[in-house]
């Protein structure tokens, strides 16, 4: 491939300028100027970029050094060549050093020799422009990185000031926490703690870290600690500066720090709840002292006037004292179902396991309640008991109905292990439910499924009433819900509440299903109450 470019030739010998433009032109260059005199080829090199520029050394107005020194001023890209004679060597070698030219030729020169170095001189100039353009570039590319750095500095700058800011803001939230804070590792060593934390321990940052956080809480009533456990109730701390226990609710989180994984504890001073729940205990307790006695006896009284014993009553006044004693019971029933909520939620109500018929413990409640289904003609169909499989449910409450898909035998007689009076108290609450929401001349089914393999049973109460919607499923077994959004209830709405407490005491699960008029389901299953080797056929 032929290397073209503008070639400026300045000799004063007109022979030899016409001699090298005519062999250029026979090998392609075409872009050839030709000068004699030394000051118009400046001229022309001041208006035109020049790829190679040859001169004489011996000319008469100004030698080829002076000439190619200010042809360098004025193109100092410019790749320059010499033709000198072999005497001029020295002063050619000379040039090369002070003015930088690429070569020098002697005459006579040899045709290919001169090509080859015009070639590569052209080469040169354009290898340097092209060095000088990315010279360009990488400048321009490093100013441009200059100020990215300068702008990412200044942003890493602000972003560090942030993150300094918001640390300062975090750690004086955590040290004035009104709950002490600690982290330990999965050895239970602390690492750290809040200034809250401190006072409670009655320590200081060397006498608290490095020490297992276990050992410095009390266990109150020696629960097992799972790594599941998200609240730790029943702790307690010494303040052995006042000597006394702190009641404290530890919350347990997990958490991963470059791989290491650490818990985080937020301890809270409990004793003003303590102390409440204390005041609830008094509450309570003035509550049975000072409304159970009274009412038992406005109810006695109006029970020794209404037989007559006080003497003869007429008909209106039995009316007006049948209501007022029927108030009475219902303010009695709210306060003893008040209390036996509290019982539970307390955790004072011990059960009293005891082994017995679970099929006559219904049909004694079932004879209790006979009276109340005479009004809407309503009767009660006690089911053979049946074996069956018990799928357990994953929550307490379900909005699908029930189906058993049991295969009965009649004839079975089973012994269960659980608290007679309590269990009594859920079916007659259940029984009592479903007289409310059946229809009239309707039946009420008692179904009892025994799983002998898990030892577990289920029992089902099945009312072909009103039904319920979804909504209202999922309120029924809260504390003041009364079952229905569709109306309003003189009950308490702590029936199905309470018999939720028992249920789940016993550690067994309550839940319902139904649909807008089909019917609704109550059911509850007990876990582990079947007695081994008591069932008779």
């Amino acid at each position: 491939m032929l290397i073209t470019g503008k070639i400026a030739i300045i000799d004063d010998e007109n022979m030899v300028t016409k001699t090298l433009k005519t062999l250029l032109k026979i090998e392609g260059f075409s872009n050839v100027d030709t000068f004699n005199n030394p000051d118009h080829a400046l001229e022309s090199i001041k208006d035109n970029p020049y790829d190679l520029i040859i001169s004489d050394f011996i000319m008469p107005d100004m030698n080829g050094i002076e000439f190619l020194s200010k042809a360098k001023e004025i193109q100092p890209d410019t790749t320059q060549i010499l033709l000198t004679g072999y005497a001029d060597k020295e002063n050619a070698i000379r040039a090369i050093n002070e003015v930088g030219i690429f070569k020098y030729i002697e005459k006579p020169w040899n045709n290919s020799d001169i090509i080859i170095n015009i070639k590569n001189g052209i080469e040169r100039t354009r290898l340097k422009a092209q060095l000088k353009n990315k010279i360009n570039e990488l400048e321009i590319a490093n100013k441009k990185l200059e100020e990215y750095s300068k702008t990412l500095e200044k942003k890493v700058d602000d972003r560090t000031k942030s993150l300094n800011i918001l640390n300062i803001k975090l750690n004086t939230i955590i040290e004035n926490l009104a709950d002490g804070l600690v982290v330990f590792n999965a050895n239970n060593v602390i690492l750290q703690a809040n200034s809250t934390a401190k006072k409670m321990f009655c320590a200081d940052e060397n006498s608290i870290t490095g020490k297992n956080f276990f050992e410095l809480i009390i266990n109150e009533k020696n629960k097992k600690i799972s790594k599941s456990d998200k609240i730790l109730r029943d702790f307690s701390i010494i303040d052995y500066n006042e000597n006394k226990k702190i009641p404290v609710e530890i919350s347990l989180a997990s958490i991963d720090v470059d791989g290491e994984n650490l818990c985080v504890a937020l301890i809270r001073d409990i004793t003003f709840q303590k102390e409440n729940e204390r005041l609830r205990d008094d509450f309570i307790a003035t509550l049975t002292h000072d409304l159970r006695t009274p009412l038992l006896a406005s109810i006695n009284a109006l029970d020794f006037t209404l037989n007559g014993e006080l003497g003869g009553v007429s008909d209106d006044l039995k009316e007006l004292l049948s209501v007022m004693k029927k108030s009475s019971e219902d303010m009695l029933g709210l306060v003893n179902a008040l209390l036996e909520v509290y019982r539970y939620e307390s955790g004072k109500l011990f059960l009293c396991k005891t082994h017995f018929s679970l099929n006559e413990l219904v049909e004694e409640c079932t004879k209790k309640l006979e009276p109340l289904l005479r009004e809407d003609n309503l009767t009660f169909e006690i089911c053979s008991p049946e074996y069956a499989f018990i799928e357990i449910p994953s929550s307490i409450v379900h909005s699908e109905p029930a189906n058993l898909a049991v295969a009965p035998k009649s004839g079975i007689e089973i012994l269960i292990n659980a608290d007679k009076n309590e269990l009594r108290r859920v079916i007659s609450n259940l029984l009592g439910n479903a007289i409310k929401h059946s229809k009239k001349d309707g039946k009420i089914q008692i179904k009892t499924v025994y799983d002998l393999t898990k030892k577990a049973l289920r029992l089902d109460i099945v009312d072909f009433g009103e039904g319920l919607n979804k909504e209202d499923i999922e309120k029924l077994f809260k504390r003041f819900s009364q079952g229905t959004s569709r109306k309003r209830s003189a009950s308490t709405g702590l029936g199905l509440y309470l018999s939720r407490q028992i249920i789940e005491a016993h550690g067994g699960k309550i839940f319902a299903a139904g649909e807008p008029g089909l019917g609704c389901t109550f059911s509850f299953i007990l876990n582990n109450s079947v007695i081994e080797n008591q069932a008779v056929l």
